[in-house]
């Protein structure tokens, strides 16, 4: 479990995720080598699990994003597995997660326009492993997206 000042640190690195550790360990009152130390040891430890860059998909030319609510037809392991396996190996599903209640999973796609996105469904979500029913919202805008954690 992080310490006081572990958090600290992982609240300066979330906001700044480009900070070198020197810079990091200014703003929260470590040197360099401790601090690195620190980022070594909670990356090995899996709190860290990597850094990344905030990009804007409208920007890219990305401005539609959809949820997908999916139930599968099996639910036995090798099912999941190849379903899970399916949705991180699609570049245009972002996020997936399963879920409790009447849906199995939860994928939350982007695409260039409604057109791409009908062409995505019929070609490559639909075709997932053992997809029984899928149902589509679209986000009409977007109001928070944040990697924050409130640590």
């Amino acid at each position: 479990m992080p310490d006081a000042t572990d958090l600290k640190l992982l609240r300066a690195l979330q906001l700044e995720p480009t900070s070198s550790a020197a810079d990091l360990g200014e703003r929260i009152g470590l040197t360099h080598t401790p601090c690195w130390r620190r980022l070594k040891r909670l990356e090995a430890e899996g709190v860290i699990r990597g850094r990344s860059v905030e990009l804007d998909a409208e920007a890219l030319g990305l401005p539609v994003t959809v949820f997908c609510f999916s139930r599968l037809t099996r639910h036995d392991k090798a099912t999941m597995e190849a379903f899970e396996r399916g949705a991180r190996e699609h570049p245009n599903i972002l996020q997936c997660y399963t879920m409790s209640g009447d849906q199995d999973y939860v994928l939350r796609v982007v695409a260039h326009s409604v057109k791409e996105f009908e062409r995505l469904l019929k070609d490559d979500l639909l075709s997932l492993p053992s997809i029984g029913q899928m149902s589509s919202s679209f986000a009409l805008s977007e109001i928070k997206n944040t990697t924050v954690l409130p640590i």
